[in-house]
Parts: C-alpha cells; structure tokens; sequence
C-alpha cells in the first residue's frame, strides 16, 4: 500500500466529480463536522451550496473560516480524500439564483453519468425542505486545497 498527495489538478477533479461531502465550522469555541450537498463551480474555484436559517449558518456569518472534506472511496485501501481551506460567502439576489441553478444542473449532470439516474428536482437528491421560502445559498471561495490518495 502506497499513501501519496494528490495533485492539485487531482484534487480538484475529486470535487468535480462528487456533490456529497462534509463541512467543518466553529461555533461558540466548539468544531462541527456536518454532511452536505455541494457543487464544485471549477470556474469560479468555489464550492456552492445551500442551506436554511439556523446553527449553521449563524455560524458561518460570525467566523467564515472554513473546510470542506470530500472522499471518493472504492475500498478500506483504495480511496483519494481532499480537504479544502476556504471563505464563506453569503450569496444574495440574481448571483444566489444563477449559482443555485448551476448547482442543480451540476448536481443533476454528476448523478446521471456516476449513478445512471435521472433526478428533476432538488429534493431528489438534497434531504433539505424549504416550506419556509427560498433558501440561503452560499459558496466558500477556495484558500488551500489537498489531497491524498490511498492505493494498494
């Protein structure tokens, strides 16, 4: 078994071709660690997501330092990790709808060619309900990334 870094190239391509990751913050002196939904936006060098009102994104606007761990994982000893260091930034208005919408399309794109399925709304592959409008969308623009990767 060898354990070597990723590229950043490498890294990157981890993000581009996964939505489901994990997102670490700090709040009132503890880390949190929480699953999410995501979409790497290569062109920009930012991961958009959204969420509701609540510890999270409370969070996030009081210290909106970050990071973002995603892994793709074929087995126990053949998998590729990367972990980002980044920005939150909350997005708003016309800029918030349009990355929503790559973020939808990306998400859509991603589940077709890995999982061979066709999803047409968010819901289908995000647990997040919003009865009570429109959700908060946000993006962490990227400081740092890396990766590892684990072969046998």
């Amino acid at each position: 078994m060898t354990m070597t870094d990723l590229t950043i190239s490498a890294s990157a391509n981890v993000l581009r071709n996964n939505y489901l990751g994990h997102l670490a913050y700090l709040w009132q002196g503890k880390s949190y660690l929480i699953p999410i939904t995501y979409y790497f936006d290569h062109a920009d060098n930012t991961i958009i997501s959204y969420t509701s009102e609540g510890h999270k994104i409370d969070a996030m606007r009081k210290n909106n330092s970050v990071t973002v761990q995603v892994e793709e994982m074929q087995s126990m000893f053949n998998w590729e990790s990367v972990m980002v260091h980044g920005t939150f930034e909350e997005l708003e208005g016309t800029i918030a709808k349009q990355k929503l919408h790559l973020f939808t399309e990306g998400i859509k794109s991603i589940i077709k060619r890995k999982e061979h399925k066709e999803v047409e709304f968010i819901n289908e592959f995000s647990s997040k309900l919003y009865s009570r409008g429109i959700p908060i969308v946000y993006r962490i623009k990227i400081l740092e990334i890396m990766g590892k990767r684990r072969e046998t």
